[in-house]
């Protein structure tokens, strides 16, 4: 584990978050219950880069028939966030949400750990029930997001 994961265990023990490494030792997987849902997350670091990732993963994948409008929606939740987006793997229909940071050359401290994990499960949060209305209820991707940003 390098010196960003080092920085997040601190984060995850001091903000009492149940956590693990992961066998590879590459990244740190825990959980999150929002008020939305309960989302499996990955801190990750790209040790050579010196970037630290921080993913939300969705508790369901979209169907095949329903990739292409979650992908709007997706794109439409993008649209004017400041920090992190959606992705969908288009391979399986995983939905996560990523915060990043490139910490070349500079102090990473457990404060900057805590505003992209807090940031990015926040978002995620709040999203997944337009995301869950979009696959299961029919509605349209701009209707979702306007019922989620007013």
């Amino acid at each position: 584990m390098g010196r960003l994961l080092d920085v997040a265990w601190r984060f995850f023990e001091a903000d009492d978050w149940s956590f693990e490494p992961l066998e590879n030792g590459s990244a740190l997987r825990c959980g999150f219950e929002g008020e939305s849902g309960s989302f499996t997350c990955y801190a990750q670091e790209h040790e050579e880069k010196e970037q630290f990732v921080f993913y939300s993963v969705a508790p369901f994948q979209a169907p095949e028939a329903m990739r292409t409008v979650v992908a709007e929606y997706l794109t439409r939740a993008n649209y004017g966030l400041a920090l992190g987006n959606f992705e969908m793997d288009f391979a399986d229909g995983e939905v996560s949400f990523k915060t990043s940071m490139d910490a070349e050359g500079v102090e990473f401290t457990e404060a900057m750990v805590k505003n992209l994990v807090y940031a990015n499960v926040l978002t995620a949060d709040r999203y997944l029930p337009g995301l869950m209305r979009v696959i299961y209820g029919g509605i349209e991707p701009e209707e979702a997001i306007r019922e989620i940003e007013e």
